[in-house]
């Protein structure tokens, strides 16, 4: 139990930085409609959906930063966890109710299973790390 209370704090870390690297990932998109066609396979041509999509773009970079920050600032990492769950688990939610999705996001849905795999088990290691100690 003590090795598993001394590794829990790196996990916690660790697990944070896949999860805010899988963040991060979309915010190339604020560069234009052409990244944004790479990332999700669509077309933004139209104006107003273009600025939305670059947009959430920025949002997403910004919560990856929050993540990444988060991995080496423990006072931090209960706020990440939760805002790292919220945003997986809306999109894999709303995936899985729409369904229908192409490839490219397909991809997406994939990589948030695994961030989700990855904060399943930083929320596990933080509870160790909150855990009064025996």
């Amino acid at each position: 139990m003590q090795r598993i209370s001394t590794i829990a704090p790196y996990v916690v870390s660790a697990m944070l930085l896949i999860v805010g690297m899988i963040h991060v990932l979309p915010l190339s998109g604020v560069i234009g409609g052409a990244r944004l066609t790479a990332l999700y396979g669509l077309q933004f041509d139209e104006a107003n959906l273009a600025i939305l999509m670059r947009h959430r773009a920025v949002l997403f970079g910004l919560l990856g930063v929050f993540l990444v920050f988060a991995a080496f600032s423990p006072s931090c990492q209960t706020a990440a966890l939760i805002a790292g769950f919220v945003s997986v688990v809306s999109f894999l939610w709303l995936a899985w109710t729409v369904g229908d999705y192409n490839a490219a996001l397909r991809r997406v849905v994939i990589a948030d299973v695994i961030a989700l795999a990855a904060l399943l088990i930083a929320l596990l290691a933080h509870a160790f790390t909150r855990a009064p100690r025996v």
